[in-house]
């Protein structure tokens, strides 16, 4: 076709489509490419804030208990079989990292304790805690293995719903399969991820973990701190490990925090203590 030539009606129908199918043409809200520009964070983070909060009003759930703890954790009968292939490895001398790989099975069978600790404190808080009318103190995890996953196990236990809020990272991080389908979520935005764990909160019960662990321990403990947010029981699950690990008391000693910021916190080993120290605090 020449310019200013009347287009035939097959060359007409051949430039329509041509602009039908151009990038351009896309519904804004359902163009990924626009979404994922840098300019458009903050849509990403409105849809971050909306997806998960919706889903949550659609399936009347009304308060949460956050579980964190480390994704290393296993199981007590997994524990076991690697502790076994370790000194099957330690036994035929062949290995020369076989002494430390034992070390560390070791220390991965007394650590399988609080999977087991996590699952039973979420069997026991799901089976009593949700119905037909209202979701309360549902379980929401990370959504990964170790302690997020038998946290999210012990609510599947008991047939009750229970939250996974994944997190793209560099290394693959898959949800464990015992979150609720519908409130499994995938969170590009650590800060939205945190948001979300907070804003149904009624207590947050933290295990042995590593940095994760660490990093939303200190941000809840700075909003509560701060008052930013209602005080909420923040219950340390094994106190041997913390002691270890943090000196509050030191901190307090030192002037860097005061003394009633250690009070924030509670110490619990079993999942009744746990559960104990939640319906103490909420008590009338």
């Amino acid at each position: 076709m020449m310019n200013g030539d009347k287009p035939t009606a097959g060359e007409r129908q051949a430039l329509q489509q041509r602009l039908m199918e151009s990038p351009a043409y896309v519904l804004a809200g359902r163009d990924l490419d626009l979404l994922d520009r840098p300019e458009l964070r903050p849509v990403r983070l409105q849809l971050e804030l909306l997806k998960p909060e919706l889903a949550q009003q659609a399936h009347k759930i009304h308060s949460t208990i956050v579980v964190y703890g480390s994704a290393r954790t296993l199981p007590a009968d997994e524990a076991a079989r690697r502790l076994a292939a370790a000194e099957a490895q330690v036994a035929a001398g062949t290995d020369p990292t076989a002494a430390q790989q034992l070390k560390r099975a070791r220390m991965q069978l007394e650590q399988s304790h609080y999977y087991e600790v996590a699952r039973e404190f979420s069997r026991l808080v799901s089976a009593c805690s949700q119905n037909d009318a209202a979701c309360d103190y549902v379980i929401v995890t990370g959504g990964g293995p170790g302690i997020m996953e038998a946290g999210n196990r012990g609510a599947y236990d008991v047939g009750a719903k229970s939250l996974g809020f994944n997190i793209q990272l560099p290394f693959e991080q898959r949800p464990n399969p015992y979150i609720t389908p519908e409130l499994c979520f995938d969170f590009r935005y650590f800060a939205m991820r945190k948001m979300h764990f907070l804003m149904r909160a009624k207590a947050l019960v933290a295990f042995p973990g590593g940095f994760g662990t660490l990093d939303e321990l200190f941000e809840t403990l700075t909003l509560v701190q701060t008052r930013k947010v209602p005080r909420v029981p923040i219950i340390m699950v094994g106190k041997a490990f913390w002691d270890g690990i943090i000196n509050f008391p030191a901190m307090a000693d030192a002037g860097v925090i005061s003394p009633e910021d250690v009070e924030l916190l509670s110490w619990a080993e079993t999942a009744q203590e746990i559960w104990a120290l939640i319906q103490a605090f909420y008590a009338p």
